[in-house]
């Protein structure tokens, strides 16, 4: 095993662990933005069915 495995092997891991990083916070804000939509769309829906003449017509 040569010198450059010291330096490769943790540079690709550290490569590895940032794209990592920058995909699963993607993905968790997308989520999160996600459920404060479905909340939001859940409370409209709360808010609608309950006005007098709501779903008629």
């Amino acid at each position: 095993m040569t010198s450059a495995h010291f330096i490769f092997i943790p540079s690709v891991l550290l490569v590895g662990i940032v794209i990592g990083w920058i995909l699963g916070s993607r993905a968790a804000r997308d989520a999160y933005a996600m459920e404060l939509n479905r909340r939001e769309e859940r409370a409209n829906r709360a808010v609608s069915g309950r006005s007098p003449g709501a779903g008629r017509g």
